[in-house]
């Protein structure tokens, strides 16, 4: 496994700006349809966050096409053979910068002396130009990720490296 990253990580998000978020990426393609019926049937009814073949096609009365258009839209992606995760459609873009950020942000917790740094030190770093989101919001991520050890002091909070 590399450094910052983890199996089974997920993302909260509310259904009404995923909802949103899905229909705005589908204005005027031809598969609004499809990703609406979706929406309207499974989003609502079905808390999994995967799709078995058998249950799209007899328990939400998908078709094999609808399927493969909903593959297209991004609103699912293959699991393995017959069975669909629950996607964010064009999701792509921000989970690599964020994986590269927080990637790049824990090399510098790492390369620290003593592999620890004041956590006001470290937002005010200047970013590299592989961390594309803010300096803050990778601080927030390691810290609530447990990917460091939050120590208080008389300085602030010192983040400590934790080697997992």
């Amino acid at each position: 496994m590399e450094s910052g990253s983890r199996l089974n990580t997920f993302a909260l998000v509310f259904s009404v700006d995923y909802r949103a978020k899905v229909l705005a990426g589908e204005a005027g393609r031809n598969t609004l349809g499809t990703v609406e019926k979706f929406l309207d049937k499974v989003l609502h009814a079905c808390p999994d966050l995967s799709f078995s073949k058998d249950k799209m096609l007899k328990e939400f009365v998908f078709t094999d096409s609808e399927i493969t258009q909903l593959v297209q839209a991004g609103v699912l992606t293959v699991r393995d053979a017959g069975s669909w995760w629950l996607a964010i459609p064009n999701s792509g873009r921000f989970t690599k910068y964020f994986i590269q950020g927080r990637k790049a942000v824990l090399g510098m917790v790492k390369k620290s002396k003593y592999s620890e740094i004041l956590k006001s030190r470290l937002e005010e770093r200047h970013c590299t130009s592989q961390v594309k989101l803010q300096m803050k919001y990778h601080v927030h991520d390691i810290i609530g990720a447990e990917l460091v050890e939050c120590i208080n002091t008389t300085s602030g909070t010192l983040l400590r490296f934790m080697d997992t």
